[in-house]
């Protein structure tokens, strides 16, 4: 989809206009990421990064951070529970 903008000069002087169409789409990502509409992988996509540890930096350069919450802490202690029961009962 192609989308016309009109954008005030003032605000122009600050960026490159070699480059605006690249950042207006970078900051759609960083703000459709921030609340919630898209999820990392999709930001990867969208921006053609290479691998979840660009996208995780692009994200953190941009005061993006993941989505981790107490529910994801927890879950994740669960697993990692029962990883190391499994590993336990395995070494038996």
């Amino acid at each position: 989809m192609q989308i016309t903008l009109d954008l005030p000069e003032e605000l122009l002087q600050y960026f490159d206009q070699d480059h605006l169409s690249r950042e207006i789409l970078e900051a759609l990502a960083v703000q459709a990421y921030q609340t919630e509409k898209i999820t990392s992988a999709q930001v990867g996509r969208i921006l053609g990064l290479p691998s979840r540890w660009a996208v995780d930096s692009f994200l953190k350069q941009h005061c993006a951070y993941l989505h981790y919450d107490e529910t994801d802490l927890e879950s994740d202690r669960e697993t990692l529970r029962q990883l190391r029961a499994n590993r336990a009962n395995s070494a038996s």
